[in-house]
């Protein structure tokens, strides 16, 4: 035996240490043991160690786990995920602190597979699976996309039973007519512009713009409806796999609470209602959620300008010295809100926009008109200026529309349309000498007697609402209806191009024409052939397809550039200057509501479908029960 030499050679253990050494190393050992099975059961809750250790506890029926997927693209996002309200635990998850820690790592779907042979075949093409793919970072969900199919009173495609009856059809050229340009407006923006938010044709390159804070590709996001309605399946699937690799929410400018709202979340919602695919819902609930530092205000009002960065809010500087919120940006936020709360199951989307409803129910109407200017600071009007064009305009349209997107509960919304559109028949209604009807602009008690082209789309909304009006109105809404649709086609018809201006007058002999250059510009503007395709669905007139053909017929011989599609200056010169713009709304409305003229109506049947004012379908609420949404879609 080995003896190690020590003081008074007194003899070592077996293992070289003496009695002492043996006890303060086993003391340390235990200390080791105990703080490593201690962490695993005081630190906070891992469900990377509870797998390792715990057995996994019952999956809940109905539902199915998706792992993290390492290198999706959302998973390579620096973005925080949505806060929704809170839910049940998942399972395997004990409280909201564990539900919180995996909610980057894996997400509960339920099985969501569209309904409808057509509908199948579609998504299956578009998605390449009719199962959705697994999303990292994605909410809880709690959304049956299957169920909310099968609700549906029409196939979202359509029959579409002409197409094996008559193939060579003229409806069917002209509708395939429609599609070719939206191919072609797509492609000239995916070649020279693919991610900026809009084309330039004439100059062939890309544009960003300064209303969406640092968000790109708002022509995506704007297509992504009419791709997939008009089947052009590779031009979808270009546009889907932008969003998951490309469209990043950590964007630090100022943004347009409305413009965001409308184009990004209506299309991010429609997306998703038309695909079940779970990457489109989730960035818009984080969108959404970035919104809401605009409502920051005394009143709820929103402001029009909400920082990404900072989380504050302004007003437009124009709007009344930057004191005012403008009717038609706070006023069209019900529909997609609803939604938003409706897919994420948090309430604070629907509070804000009922609170909008609750100030503007208080507020005394001059004449029971509203204005367009209001501060959002006091809730008080700041300039008697009613237009049913620009400022206003779709604030009326989302009435009508939530009352209908609710499947005819929200009776709110009902009646505040139909108490605005009485005010308006009474003190904005004429009839010029020519015979032409028009909706004239009020200023305190005097008219200006002009029409805006963003007003055109009030002889749809006219139409949409008339079937629910008091039944001895009915039938005067229809004319109104086409009279104000007439009057917008005159507009057109008037101009050497067969295009409409931004604005025209009713004075000094002149009717349905502008009277100065700076109103004789055409946009490629939606809002006539909205309310043809309205029209059309309404009463079967064929006026309406053949004044839509004239506007197809103007589009591609003035508008039409070797790169994509572009906006004129002067609608009275047959020899078309561009402004060499391709606005995003002209892929996500103009040609979807052309697109829709042509098409049979259980395309997008109106019973099932509201379109917000950007033209993005949203679903009806075909529900017995009620929800704090307003009921399960």
């Amino acid at each position: 035996m080995l003896i190690r030499k020590v003081p008074v050679f007194v003899p070592a253990s077996p293992w070289g240490l003496r009695l002492p050494q043996k006890f303060l190393f086993l003391l340390f050992l235990s200390g080791l043991v105990t703080l490593c099975f201690g962490a695993l059961f005081l630190l906070p809750n891992s469900s990377r160690l509870k797998r390792l250790f715990l057995a996994p506890r019952t999956q809940q029926p109905g539902l199915e786990v998706v792992a993290e997927v390492a290198g999706h693209p959302l998973a390579r996002e620096q973005e925080s995920p949505p806060n929704p309200a809170p839910a049940v635990p998942a399972p395997g998850e004990d409280d909201a602190s564990s539900q919180a820690s995996t909610r980057r790592r894996k997400v509960w779907l339920r099985r969501t597979q569209p309904t409808g042979t057509r509908e199948m075949a579609t998504a299956a093409r578009s998605s390449g699976s009719t199962a959705l793919r697994p999303q990292e970072g994605a909410i809880p969900f709690s959304f049956d996309f299957n169920a909310f199919r099968s609700r549906l009173r029409h196939p979202v495609l359509g029959t579409r039973a002409d197409e094996s009856k008559e193939p060579q059809s003229l409806v069917r050229a002209q509708r395939e007519k429609i599609k070719e340009m939206m191919q072609f407006a797509w492609h000239s923006y995916k070649l020279y512009a693919m991610g900026k938010n809009e084309l330039r044709p004439l100059t062939k390159d890309g544009y960003e713009g300064n209303m969406f804070g640092g968000l790109s590709g708002a022509t995506i996001i704007d297509s992504l409806d009419t791709l997939y309605l008009m089947e052009l399946q590779e031009e979808f699937q270009e546009a889907k796999a932008w969003v998951e690799e490309n469209f990043h929410l950590n964007v630090s400018g100022e943004a347009s609470l409305f413009e965001v709202n409308i184009r990004y979340i209506g299309g991010l919602l429609s997306a998703f209602y038309l695909t079940g695919e779970e990457v489109f819902r989730v960035k818009a609930i984080k969108l959404g959620e970035k919104l809401l530092p605009a409502f920051n205000t005394p009143t709820g009002i929103p402001k029009g300008v909400v920082n990404f960065k900072s989380g504050s809010n302004r007003s437009w500087g124009w709007a009344m010295a930057g004191s005012s919120s403008i009717l038609a940006e706070f006023g069209s936020l019900h529909l997609e809100f609803l939604h938003l709360t409706e897919l994420s199951g948090n309430q604070v989307f629907a509070e804000k926009v009922r609170n909008i409803r609750k100030v503007l129910r208080k507020i005394n109407k001059p004449f029971g008109l509203y204005p367009n200017f209001l501060s959002p600071v006091s809730g008080n009007w700041m300039q008697h200026h009613v237009s049913v064009g620009g400022l206003g305009d779709s604030f009326y349209e989302y009435l009508i529309k939530s009352w209908l997107m609710s499947a005819k509960t929200d009776v709110e919304a009902k009646d505040m349309y139909y108490e605005a559109l009485e005010a308006i028949e009474t003190y904005l209604l004429n009839v010029s000498p020519g015979g032409l009807t028009y909706i004239a602009e009020w200023r305190g008690g005097i008219l200006d007697h002009k029409m805006g082209h963003l007003a055109c789309f009030s002889g749809g909304m006219i139409a949409l609402g008339a079937e629910d009006a008091k039944e001895e109105k009915r039938a005067h809404y229809r004319e109104l209806a086409a009279q104000i649709t007439k009057t917008c086609h005159e507009s057109y018809a008037r101009s050497d191009t067969k295009l409409g201006p931004e604005a025209f007058w009713f004075n000094s002999g002149r009717e349905a024409v502008a009277t100065q250059l700076s109103e004789s510009y055409y946009l490629l503007r939606p809002e006539v052939v909205e309310s043809y395709m309205y029209l059309w669905r309404q009463t079967h007139d064929p006026i309406y397809r053949a004044w839509g053909w004239e506007v197809v017929t103007a589009l591609e011989k003035y508008c039409r550039t070797d790169a994509g599609f572009s906006g004129i200056q002067d609608v009275y010169s047959s020899v078309p200057n561009h402004d060499n713009k391709q606005q995003t709304f002209f892929l996500a409305e103009t040609l979807k509501y052309l697109y829709l003229l042509f098409s049979e109506d259980d395309m997008l049947s109106l019973e099932d479908w509201v379109f917000n004012t950007e033209a993005h379908p949203l679903p009806v609420n075909h529900s017995d029960s009620s929800s704090g949404a307003g009921g399960r879609l």
